[in-house]
């Protein structure tokens, strides 16, 4: 298992307790990794269609679908 296959498995129980979206830094500071691999494992997250991506201004707010 990879880093960022480890980090996407953190960042599904995370989506899971916490509904309200967070931000990739957030999520970076969160799963202890850098921002850069954060994002990585949530363009793979969003290319799977496990999450939901939301704009909001310069902000992109991460949510795990439904059911996933």
């Amino acid at each position: 298992m990879t880093k960022v296959d480890e980090v996407i498995v953190k960042i599904k129980s995370i989506l899971k307790v916490d509904t309200r979206g967070l931000t990739i830094q957030e999520l970076a500071d969160l799963t202890h990794v850098s921002r850069i691999t954060a994002a990585m494992a949530l363009m793979k997250l969003e290319g799977a269609g496990d999450i939901d991506v939301r704009a909001i201004g310069n902000c992109k707010l991460h949510y795990l679908k439904n059911g996933k």
